[in-house]
C-alpha cells in the first residue's frame, strides 16, 4: 500500500482529449487526439460532397454530438479542403467538387450546441503545420510543403507560423501558370493517370498510381515517361517558388508521394538543373510523414496557437 504521505501528494493525471476531423472531398476523417498530438481514435466516413455543404455540416456536428455523449473534450479541430476564414470558422470559397460549401460556418453552431471552443483551418496548411512541427519538416525555419493529388495544394510555415497572405489564400500553387497551363494540370496525380490511360488508349478508371509506378519498375515506357514529366512540372514549380520563398527544406506529401524511394533522385535532379546553386545547396527535399493522418495532426496544432 501506498504511505499516507505519499497518497497525500498524489495527483491524478488527467489526459486532455480534443475532437479532430479532416474534411476531404471524398471522405471526413475523424477521432479523439491528445494534448501531446497523439490520436487516440481514428474514423472515417464518406463525404458525399455531391449532397452539399449543409450536409457536410450536420456530419460534423453528428460526429461531436457522438463524441460528447461519452467522453469529455476540450475542444474540436477541423481540417478542411477549400479557402477557410480562420476568424469566423467559415468557409471562404470551394470548388463546385462540393456544392453549396462555401459560407458554411462551423465555429458558431459548435459553440452553441456543445459549448465548444473550434479551430478551423484549410487542410493543406494543417498537414504543412503538422509536419514542420512533428513530421519532416521538424527543426527548419522555413518549409515550403506541397500535396500531391487531385490538385496540386501549397503550404510554407515561418519560424512555426502558416503564412496566410491577405486573405488566408496564399501558396494557392496550383494555379501557378507554367507556359499556358497550371501547375496542377501538368503535375498532379490526376494528370498522371490521365495521360497513361490515354496513351495507352484505355479507361481512367482501369488506372492509378500504385499500378503506374509498378509497371514503370519493370521500365515501362509510357509509365516512365508520364512519371518524369510529372516530376519535371513539380521541380520547376519548387523552384519558382523557392525563388521566392527561400527554403531551406521542401515536403513532398500526398498519396502518390509514398513511392519516395522512386520519386526522390527524378525530383532531386531536376531541381538542381533549375535551381541556381547557392539555392539548390540550402533546401533539403524531403518526403511528409504523417501521410494520412496529416490533416487531423495538424489540425489539433492549429487549434492549439489558436487557444493557447
Amino acid at each position: 500500500m501506498m504511505p499516507f504521505y505519499e497518497l497525500k501528494n498524489f495527483k491524478e493525471t488527467i489526459v486532455k482529449y480534443y475532437i479532430s476531423i479532416d474534411i476531404g472531398g471524398t471522405f471526413i476523417k475523424y477521432g479523439l487526439i491528445d494534448e501531446n498530438a497523439i490520436i487516440k481514435e481514428k474514423n472515417e466516413l464518406e463525404t458525399e460532397a455531391y449532397k452539399g455543404g449543409e450536409q457536410i455540416l450536420e456530419k460534423v456536428l453528428k460526429i461531436i454530438e457522438n463524441y460528447t455523449k461519452s467522453q469529455q473534450v476540450e475542444g474540436v479541430a477541423i481540417s478542411t479542403a477549400g479557402m477557410v476564414d480562420r476568424k469566423n470558422g467559415s468557409i471562404r470559397y470551394a470548388s463546385n467538387l462540393i456544392p453549396n460549401y462555401t459560407g458554411i460556418n462551423f465555429k458558431k453552431p459548435i459553440k452553441e450546441q456543445f459549448g465548444l471552443d473550434c479551430a478551423v483551418e484549410n487542410d493543406v496548411n494543417c498537414a504543412g503545420l503538422g509536419e514542420y512541427i512533428s513530421g519532416a519538416g521538424k527543426d527548419s525555419k522555413i518549409a515550403l510543403i506541397l500535396t500531391i493529388g487531385t490538385g496540386i495544394g501549397g503550404c510554407a510555415v515561418i519560424n512555426g507560423e502558416v503564412y496566410q497572405g491577405v486573405s488566408g489564400s496564399a501558396l494557392e500553387v496550383g494555379y501557378m501558370k507554367i507556359g499556358n497551363e497550371d501547375l496542377q494540370d501538368l503535375g498532379s496525380a490526376k494528370t498522371l493517370v490521365e495521360k497513361v490511360a490515354k496513351e495507352k488508349n484505355e479507361s481512367v478508371d482501369d488506372w492509378n498510381g500504385k499500378k503506374i509506378f509498378y509497371l514503370a519498375k519493370k521500365s515501362d515506357p509510357i509509365c516512365t515517361k508520364a512519371i518524369d514529366e510529372m516530376c519535371e512540372a513539380i521541380a520547376i514549380g519548387i523552384a519558382n517558388i523557392s525563388y521566392v520563398l527561400n527554403p531551406d527544406t521542401v515536403i513532398l506529401g500526398g498519396g502518390i508521394m509514398s513511392q519516395e524511394d522512386y520519386l526522390y533522385g527524378i525530383i532531386d535532379t531536376k531541381l538542381r538543373e533549375y535551381l541556381k546553386e547557392p539555392i539548390y545547396e540550402q533546401i533539403s527535399l524531403k518526403f511528409a510523414k504523417n501521410q494520412n493522418s496529416a490533416g487531423m495532426i495538424g489540425a489539433f496544432y492549429n487549434y492549439k496557437q489558436e487557444y493557447n
